[in-house]
């Protein structure tokens, strides 16, 4: 594996999992308070982006640490719509 694909997985998966405790707290408790609708909508379509983006470029870093990034987001985005 090349060092910059290495760099590429490696930077996803900090990024990614960075964001597993904020879903984790809004699944469990269902507590949207704290959330920003229009934050997280705006996340989510950039997210969806750099998914695109990834895909165009057949960088698997980019596609593989967006689609889980994009479920975490849209669901925690639906529960805010939800439980508002």
């Amino acid at each position: 594996m090349p060092f910059t694909e290495l760099i590429g997985y490696l930077a996803a998966s900090l990024t990614t999992l960075s964001f597993v405790p904020q879903a984790w707290h809004t699944f469990t408790t269902r507590d949207v308070n704290g959330v920003s609708l229009g934050m997280y909508t705006t996340f989510t379509v950039g997210v969806a982006l750099w998914l695109v983006y990834g895909v165009l470029l057949e960088a698997w870093p980019i596609v593989i640490a967006n689609v889980i990034t994009l479920g975490l987001s849209t669901g925690i985005l639906i529960m805010k719509l939800r439980y508002r």
